[in-house]
């Protein structure tokens, strides 16, 4: 940024299935503009700087050296190993060891199901290479590295004709000396092969798990350093010379050089941005305890947000099928990684959604999108199959004329048409009827993905808000929360863009590890206080290296623990005391069987407790944006409809079939107003929908606060 430069100004760019959502801060004041455009599957890279042009052209006050810094949300990662379009990759592991990827773990996401197929190795078998070396579990050398073999080895890695190397090495998380020599090695020969070492991406036990992360990282780093130097590239052709930072899936962001280098931390980047912005939302108002629930127009995503923080898992895994939760490492579906993740529930119920009715005459809503390209069938871009925007659209809940703003005009009739032969008649219900059961079916699933990060992580609803947001959440939050039992409901202002609003609340986050496994009442007291020093010494170093954008590192410490015997642990942040002591042992332990009682339903105080592994998490703040409040209207919060409409409605409360609903314009809501629903608000990114028996209440920020009625 100039010196002489007025304003202060930030970007966020989130890059969704169907939209692509940019957001632009004033740092001083709060003001916020947003832009949202179609994406560009075909080159991501296209549709993020749309999005940033169309920012500075709505504002034309702002200069592209008055921007700060931009960050960005990509799924680029997680579509190149969903496509299987990842970077031909070598596997180089000890001895014995070749078919690791292969063999994989023996559990499976479905019990009873004989067709079930483990999906393809990211390295074929003539990929793997095994090298003569051995250490033990301690980090000692067993069998020294056999230089010879390696050489051998090198020269069939460079015949083959890879973009990427993964080295990972049996107890390489205590010693990482070998695949330091190895990665050596293959850099002389091939320097401009990218080359991941298991002892750097994720340091820890678990032969498996570490291997996959590593080729997860290789195999995705051709592909994220080529889109980010493409982005990066577009910018500087924009005058936006201002560092780009990348949202990682932890909820933190970091440099694009770093994303660069470990992809494999951004996998679950565009997600993990609407659950900070939820969690920095209730945070601001007053409610810590929130339940974040984002619906774009391909898939639905809720986390549960606890003291304001995300919960953060390490159990997951890309690539399979959709995902229904966290637990015994992910589920078995796709490829594993064990970085950390913001915990969260993501199916495919989104705008674009496709109902359709199976063979056994039942009506279904999704997974299968029509994306951006072709779209619903009411976009008239070529779409074909009813989905979910068209189901609204019908029951009257979106205005044809009031698309995206009015820039689009969506196609009635058509979207009547496709319902009606593709649900209605062969279910033999009426039009409206059908777009009810689409409806309804997809809120039940999405009612299910707010239990599983609720109610089986041993939380109860009725003790948060639910934060409703994204192009399509506004449209049924309040309705989910009906069915869920939460009492409250919040809808941020531009909800649309609340993704691409998240990543500018964020900090710059660096993650480090180190594998103990010992027994509390065994372990050295100096022992846990030296490898914490050492970690913190390498996140200074990491912070020093790569947050210009952020002020000095603040160190959150965290141990993940279990009973001895146990096979999965829990992470427990460490006692807040400076010197680690018997004392601080058993503030930890009592804090183990407490979080285990939450998780688990019980605690087992006479038993020996195991810690497994330490983790630090190295935190360079960035300063928040303001909130900006409404501008004071005095004593008259009245508001008056902008007109009214027909919406079909068939509620618990007794109301069934149309009702001529009230349409409010939302920036015309004064702080203070309340009225009840029936209603629709309607904004340019979204419509919301408020079902008979809720109270709506505008707050002094223009957040809309809907409540059920007692």
């Amino acid at each position: 940024m100039t010196a002489n430069s007025v304003g202060r100004y930030r970007i966020g760019v989130d890059i969704g299935g169907t939209f692509t959502d940019g957001t632009l801060v004033d740092s001083t004041t709060g003001r916020v503009t947003t832009s949202k455009v179609l994406s560009t599957p075909s080159d991501p890279a296209s549709g993020f700087i749309s999005a940033v042009q169309k920012l500075l052209d709505l504002d034309d006050s702002v200069k592209p050296e008055d921007i700060e810094h931009v960050v960005h949300a990509t799924t680029v990662a997680t579509n190149a190993i969903i496509e299987g379009k990842t970077a031909k990759t070598a596997f180089v592991t000890t001895e014995g060891f070749r078919d690791m990827l292969e063999i994989a773990r023996q559990i499976r996401p479905s019990l009873y199901d004989l067709q079930f197929e483990k999906p393809a190795p990211l390295v074929p078998r003539q990929l793997c290479f095994e090298v003569p070396e051995r250490l033990d579990a301690k980090g000692q050398v067993v069998t020294p590295l056999n230089e010879a073999a390696l050489d051998k080895v090198v020269d069939r890695i460079a015949e083959s004709g890879v973009e990427a190397v993964a080295v990972c090495l049996l107890h390489s998380y205590r010693n990482g000396d070998h695949e330091q020599r190895i990665g050596k090695a293959i850099s002389a020969k091939l320097p401009n092969v990218i080359i991941s070492l298991s002892s750097d991406v994720v340091p820890e036990f678990r032969e498996y798990l570490r291997a996959s992360t590593t080729v997860i990282n290789s195999s995705v780093a051709p592909i994220v350093s080529t889109y980010l130097a493409s982005i990066s590239e577009k910018l500087q052709e924009a005058k936006i010379t201002s560092e780009l930072l990348v949202m990682q899936s932890n909820g933190g962001v970091y440099p694009a050089e770093a994303a660069s280098e470990n992809p494999v931390f951004m996998v679950e980047s565009g997600p993990a941005a609407g659950a900070v912005a939820a969690a920095s939302l209730g945070t601001a108002l007053g409610h810590p305890n929130v339940i974040s629930f984002d619906m774009g127009g391909t898939t639905a995503k809720a986390s549960l947000i606890r003291n304001g923080k995300p919960n953060i898992t390490k159990d997951y895994s890309v690539g399979g099928a959709a995902q229904s939760g966290t637990g015994a490492f992910g589920g078995a579906s796709g490829y594993p990684i064990r970085t950390p993740v913001v915990d969260l529930v993501e199916i495919g119920a989104g705008g674009g959604s496709i109902a359709w009715v199976d063979s056994g005459g039942a009506l279904r809503v999704g997974p299968q999108s029509a994306g951006a390209d072709p779209g619903p069938v009411c976009y008239g871009l070529g779409g074909d199959q009813s989905t979910i925007t068209d189901a609204n659209l019908v029951l009257g809940r979106l205005d044809p004329e009031y698309f995206a703003g009015g820039e689009m005009s969506l196609n009635l009739e058509a979207a009547r048409d496709a319902i009606r032969i593709q649900c209605a008649e062969p279910l033999g219900l009426s039009i409206e009827e059908a777009a009810h059961g689409i409806i309804e079916i997809a809120n039940t699933a999405m009612v299910n993905a707010l239990r599983l990060v609720s109610v089986q992580r041993g939380h109860d609803p009725r003790d948060f808000m639910l934060v409703g947001f994204g192009g399509a959440g506004p449209a049924h939050a309040v309705r989910l929360a009906e069915q869920a039992g939460i009492p409250r409901v919040l809808i941020p202002q531009g909800p649309g863009t609340a993704s691409a609003l998240g990543l500018l609340v964020t900090d710059v986050r660096m993650e480090g590890s180190s594998t103990l496994i010992i027994r509390a009442d065994e372990i050295e007291h100096a022992r846990i206080t030296s490898e914490f020093d050492r970690l913190e010494a390498a996140g200074r170093e990491a912070h020093r290296v790569a947050a210009s954008a952020s002020g000095p590192p603040v160190f959150e410490r965290a141990i993940e623990m279990r009973y001895w015997g146990q096979s999965f642990e829990l992470s427990v942040p460490a006692p807040a005391r400076p010197t680690i002591d018997q004392t601080w042992i058993d503030d930890l332990t009592e804090s183990f069987h407490g979080a285990h009682e939450m998780a688990y339903g019980f605690r087992a105080n006479d038993e020996p407790v195991e810690l497994v592994n330490l983790r630090l998490t190295t935190i360079g703040k960035i300063a928040r944006p303001q909130m900006r409040k409404l501008e004071s209207t005095g004593s008259d919060v009245s508001v008056i409809p902008k007109g009214e409409r027909p919406v079909y409605f068939a509620e618990n409360s007794g109301v069934k079939g149309v009702v001529h609903t009230p349409v409010y314009d939302r920036s015309k809501l004064p702080a203070g107003a309340v009225f009840d629903g029936p209603a629709i608000i309607e904004e340019p990114d979204c419509t919301t929908v408020i079902h008979p028996a809720w109270t709506v209440t505008i707050d002094e920020f223009g957040n809309l606060v809907i409540e059920i009625n007692s």
